[in-house]
């Protein structure tokens, strides 16, 4: 190319003569247009060619540079790499738990970032055992991070769908059997009814109770939206099988009913006769000769639907399931009741410890009046109500009754 190049330069024309024709020197001009730009073309590919051998060189630098130190330089390691890959990669299938974080809500459920490929989605029958109408109304809002179960895939955009209702009801069951193990009594609200009985819901779960096993003789409508003390009679997972007992749970409380014990009550209606006081589960009768020792002619002008008070067990029919209730006893001076019902609410316990005495030394009275017929005994009352002993193996100052248990109706 070069030597062509020197050709081109070294043409030479001979002088012509002036004629006409003299313009024929102007030959001279084009042949030195012509061989400039074949000298620039010579000058650009010579840089091309070093470009080129340039970028060859580095090319072969970085090959060798990954061939000897793929990591040279880099601060991303393998070893974070695959931290990384621990951190977000999960296990989608159905069942599984993850954790996730909610950022939207809406009308109909929330969105959820659980750092996969999309969004999943919390629908809002699925965030709560109970019925809502808002994520919101149990606490779902934007920036909670919680623990999800996945229940399925939205092919339509492959984003997965979300419960807490499913670890809900997880932990409901588990809970129900503790209570099992543990022979508690819980409290169950009525929901619905059916011809075999009625149907209670605790810790979030539907059980259902017998009519042989509630105590009382009401009615499935007379009994809807009441709570009822409960005791678990079978709890099956498996068979979804949950079953309460109203009587075994009255049986339990009836049971820590003694005569001049105090109990709080809450007032659930009034008659001519008297008030009906709920006590624990228990409707108790507080008649109307038992309210004061001053003559009570209107129960309403005391008493009203709702209010709470403290009444003393006067007694207790068990096979009835009958209690009666007395605020007269615990009255410190007569007609307290009318005039200053906070004074005997105040007083109730002193008054009660009073009168469980005066029911021990009236037991103790007609326990030794039945002793007297029985002088091989060997012991006599004192004119203190202290039963004291004929023989010299006994304490001198007898046998004091006055810390005798309180005694209950068999």
């Amino acid at each position: 190319m070069a030597s062509l190049a020197q050709q081109f330069t070294g043409l030479r024309c001979p002088p012509l003569s002036s004629s006409r024709f003299s313009v024929k020197p102007k030959q001279t001009q084009k042949v030195g247009a012509f061989a400039s730009p074949i000298v620039s073309a010579v000058a650009v590919s010579n840089a091309q060619t070093k470009d080129r051998l340039e970028l060859k060189k580095m090319f072969e630098d970085a090959y060798e540079r990954c061939r000897t130190a793929p990591m040279e330089g880099v601060a991303f390691t393998v070893e974070d790499f695959q931290n990384a890959l621990e951190k977000y990669d999960f296990d989608s299938e159905l069942g599984t738990k993850v954790k996730g974080t909610v950022f939207c809500t809406d009308g109909n459920g929330a969105l959820v970032d659980i750092t996969a490929k999309s969004s999943a989605y919390l629908p809002v029958q699925e965030a709560s055992i109970h019925k809502i109408k808002h994520v919101e109304e149990v606490g779902i809002v934007p920036g909670l991070r919680e623990e999800f179960m996945i229940i399925g895939e939205n092919e339509a955009d492959d984003s997965l769908i979300l419960s807490l209702r499913s670890i809900q009801y997880e932990l409901a069951w588990e809970r129900c059997r503790q209570l099992q193990a543990e022979d508690v009594v819980v409290k169950g609200k009525v929901v619905g009814a059916n011809k075999g009985g009625v149907v209670a819901l605790v810790e979030g779960l539907r059980g259902f109770v017998p009519f042989s096993q509630i105590s009382s003789k009401s009615t499935a409508e007379e009994l809807l939206d009441k709570e009822l003390p409960l005791k678990f009679v079978e709890v099956d997972e498996e068979q979804s099988r949950l079953v309460f007992s109203n009587r075994k749970a009255m049986a339990d409380s009836q049971a820590q009913l003694g005569i001049g014990s105090v109990v709080l009550g809450t007032v659930q209606s009034l008659k001519p006769y008297g008030a009906f006081i709920d006590i624990g589960g228990i409707n108790g009768l507080l008649h109307v000769s038992q309210i004061s020792h001053d003559r009570v002619s209107d129960i309403a002008t005391v008493l009203q639907p709702g209010d709470t008070l403290k009444v003393m067990i006067l007694s207790h029919d068990r096979e009835r399931g009958r209690v009666s209730l007395s605020t007269k006893k615990l009255e410190p001076t007569p007609g307290d009741m009318i005039r200053n019902p906070t004074l005997v609410f105040e007083k109730a316990e002193e008054m009660a410890q009073t009168f469980r005495q005066r029911i021990a030394q009236a037991e103790a009275m007609a326990r030794a009046d039945m002793l007297r017929f029985q002088p091989e005994s060997g012991l006599t009352l004192s004119s203190d109500g202290i039963l004291g002993p004929l023989a010299s193996d006994l304490p001198a100052e007898g046998l004091d009754l006055s810390d005798v248990p309180e005694a209950e109706e068999v």
